[in-house]
């Protein structure tokens, strides 16, 4: 099989989700960005024997996609369901027959969507993040909403579970990552804020393995956080290395020292922690253990567990999957 493995179609792809079920490898689902009500969700599988990816769904989507994500999944214990998060949180099964399953709208609250996250502990748990300042916990099988609270300061941009089932945390315009416990919603914390005024933080992801690390991306920065929730309010390590805005970042989902970013310099690295160096002022420096370079800017990146020596990247009008 080759090392690069593309799909192209005839719309900018912005949102990129790789099915974890390993008894599906190398299926994909990418979303059009166009500037209308009308956009495109498509479903792809890679055929081993034409090495090559042949479509096997696509319906039409209101709104651009700002998310998609697979159900985490086990082999057989559930059908794959797809999220896509936009003016609201729609929950998709694939096979015959109408393909959306459910719509999920909060009536205390119908502001538009930026991300939300799957609990991949409690697969009947979903959290979504709003412009509205608020981030809203979900039960999928009741189809009603667990739990609602005023997360930050202004919009909310990210949000993204810890391993395990209670934690989970969100960024958002106010320039601050917080901290929540689904068991106790009366307290947060901050376990960080931006330095620079008016400096938000767009994107975060948890560690996979080690459930205290966590990384955050601030708005326009080529510098991706490592944050230890254990520790001060300030980074552990910054990574240096992209020449444009970073758009995505993702931790490896077998390694607790290795994570993934990607950016409008078109290239996506590779970070190994465990390599990083300490400068003649005390400050720890850390370089790319591997770089490879697309043919524009990259606007997402997967690392799926069931397929973890190969990474997922959207970028222009199409998708390639990488072998690393």
């Amino acid at each position: 099989m080759p090392d690069i493995l593309t799909y192209s179609v005839s719309w900018p792809v912005y949102a990129l989700a790789h099915c974890g079920n390993p008894s599906r490898p190398f299926t994909l689902a990418l979303s059009s960005f166009i500037e209308d009500p009308s956009n495109q969700v498509e479903v792809v599988r890679l055929r081993e024997d034409l090495r090559q990816f042949e479509r096997v769904a696509n319906f039409e989507h209101v709104y651009p996609p700002t998310k998609l994500l697979w159900m985490p999944n086990a082999p057989g214990q559930h059908a794959d369901l797809l999220a896509s998060s936009t003016d609201s949180l729609r929950i998709w099964q694939l096979g015959e027959g109408e393909p959306l399953k459910s719509n999920l709208i909060n009536a205390r609250s119908n502001a538009p969507l930026t991300s939300f996250d799957w609990n991949a502990e409690d697969t009947n748990m979903l959290a979504t993040s709003s412009i509205d300042t608020t981030c809203t916990v979900w039960d999928l099988e009741k189809e009603v909403v667990r739990t609602q609270m005023i997360a930050h300061d202004k919009e909310v941009y990210d949000i993204a579970f810890a391993k395990g089932i209670h934690t989970f945390a969100s960024v958002g315009a106010d320039g601050s990552v917080r901290h929540f416990d689904l068991r106790n919603l009366e307290h947060s914390s901050i376990l960080y804020e931006s330095q620079g005024e008016f400096t938000p933080l767009i994107r975060l992801a948890w560690n996979k393995v080690n459930p205290y690390y966590l990384s955050a991306l601030a708005m326009d920065s080529n510098v991706a956080i490592i944050l230890d929730m254990r520790g001060p309010p300030v980074p552990v390590t910054e990574l240096h290395g992209h020449q444009g805005s970073i758009n995505a970042v993702v931790w490896s989902p077998t390694s607790p020292y290795h994570l993934c970013t990607a950016g409008d310099d078109n290239q996506v690295m590779i970070w190994d922690l465990q390599k990083g160096t300490m400068s003649a002022e005390g400050e720890r420096s850390t370089e790319p253990a591997l770089v490879y370079t697309a043919m524009a800017e990259i606007s997402a990146v997967q690392w799926p567990s069931s397929q973890p020596e190969w990474i997922s990247i959207a970028f222009n009008k199409c998708v390639q999957v990488v072998k690393i």
